[in-house]
């Protein structure tokens, strides 16, 4: 993925195609309300207004893509924020919040991966108490001591 640099402003000449709020949450596939709350926040440039309303260039479709797309990836709004103003915001800063974000991910892969452990373990237990099962008891104690499930299941 490039780095939205660039990417993070709405100029458009306005005699360019422009979208209403609708329009734009409609090719987006979003609540024209989360398009009010990104603007509030200032994810989202305000746009130009016509007649008292919002007119978007064809270039915010693209602009609330990143934003979903950096959303889906786990950025928080205030993270999307730092990365989205962008025509200052440099290279090194979007490497290093998204070096941050993938240790977050996989820290996250590997608690989800230790819990299925835990799970496919429960499933071929042959006890049919898992209070019963010496490596099930093995991980309440280790967990009780406040180990984390990923530590304790590597016991």
């Amino acid at each position: 993925m490039n780095p939205p640099g660039g990417t993070g402003t709405l100029e458009g000449n306005m005699s360019d195609h422009v979208l209403t709020i609708g329009e734009l949450a409609r090719r987006a596939g979003v609540a024209a309300s989360a398009l009010r709350y990104w603007e509030e926040l200032g994810l989202l440039p305000a746009p130009a207004r016509i007649s008292g309303q919002r007119r978007y260039p064809e270039s915010a479709v693209a602009l609330v893509g990143v934003i979903l797309i950096l959303r889906d990836a786990g950025f928080s709004l205030t993270e999307q924020k730092a990365l989205l103003p962008l025509p200052g915001a440099g290279l090194d800063e979007w490497r290093r919040l998204a070096r941050r974000k993938q240790a977050e991910l996989d820290e996250q892969i590997a608690r989800a991966q230790a819990a299925r452990d835990a799970i496919e373990h429960a499933l071929k237990c042959p006890h049919e108490d898992l209070r019963d099962c010496p490596n099930f008891s093995g991980l309440v104690a280790a967990r009780l001591s406040g180990q984390s499930l990923q530590e304790a299941h590597r016991h």
